[in-house]
């Protein structure tokens, strides 16, 4: 109850300058499931226009092969450069780093690149899938020694809340016409998005006495593409400013992931808070939400 206390207490007596916020959308072209009359391209669309109308920059990270198996896959990858908006590698086939896999992890992150280097400048930031670093030091600095050959930089996560997992939820109930669910989701998803941030500013606020610009992660699901507008009209309620991942990692605390540079763990405000031996609030969960319109 104290460490809470005195994290809440931290948040309120933070001064009131803006707190940036960096978007980023994994799993581009396609993040499944779809709902019924969905297509990969609608939902795509749907989250740029939402980006376009609150005037916020974001970075989609690629899944090359995912561009194949879907029929609008090319079109979803030329919609967002055209909107301006850079393309990272988030490997080939989004498979997770491990000690048996790391030359086929490597291999997935350079097949990548030959589709995204015509796709325009933005490519080598690299986000590792599932934010998977390997269970080991030595699997952890291979490849952050690899992306650092290759001039990668590491694009962190410092505020998330588990939106991929309302996607299927939502699949579920629109098969069902369960409207009531659906408003259920709706506002389980902006409570989990408010008190996510209010928690990364509270542990911001502990760790340095100020707001580090925070880098969200969403998915391009048919979800987080309704919720879009919501969404971001919640954080500009809550005082935040919409900024580039350039412009969030230039912020000294992502000298280690902007840089590639070896690290014990990933860098993320929990881990920096466990590393000084500092109390954690609670997680924003996603429990239950693999039961909703079962």
């Amino acid at each position: 109850m104290r460490a809470a206390l005195a994290l809440a207490l931290a948040l309120i007596a933070a001064p009131a300058a803006a707190q940036q916020i960096a978007l980023t959308f994994d799993d581009l072209p396609a993040h499944d499931p779809l709902p019924a009359g969905e297509s990969h391209l609608s939902v795509n669309r749907a989250i740029l226009r939402a980006l376009a109308e609150a005037k916020a920059p974001a970075t989609g990270f690629v899944n090359g092969a995912r561009v194949g198996d879907d029929p609008t896959g090319a079109e979803v990858l030329a919609a967002w450069r055209a909107a301006g908006h850079p393309l990272g590698n988030h490997t080939w086939k989004h498979g997770r780093l491990t000690a048996n896999d790391a030359i086929a992890f490597e291999a997935a992150i350079v097949r990548n690149e030959e589709l995204l280097k015509p796709l325009g400048e933005g490519w080598r930031w690299f986000r590792f899938p599932y934010l998977a670093e390997g269970e080991t030091p030595e699997v952890r600095a291979r490849a952050r020694g690899f992306l650092a050959g290759r001039g990668y930089r590491i694009a962190s996560v410092t505020l998330d809340f588990g939106d991929w997992a309302y996607n299927g939820a939502y699949a579920r109930c629109r098969a069902k016409g369960d409207a009531a669910a659906i408003a259920d989701l709706e506002q389980r998803f902006l409570a989990a998005a408010s008190d996510s941030l209010d928690r990364a500013r509270a542990l911001s606020q502990r760790l340095y006495g100020r707001d580090v610009p925070l880098v969200l992660l969403l998915h391009v699901g048919a979800f987080d593409a309704r919720m879009a507008p919501r969404l971001l009209d919640l954080y500009r309620r809550k005082g935040a400013t919409f900024v580039s991942l350039e412009q969030a990692q230039a912020d000294a605390f992502y000298r280690a992931d902007t840089g590639a540079l070896p690290r014990a763990e990933p860098l993320t405000l929990d881990n920096e808070a466990r590393r000084r031996g500092l109390p954690l609030p609670p997680p924003v969960g996603v429990e239950g939400l693999d039961k909703v319109c079962r």
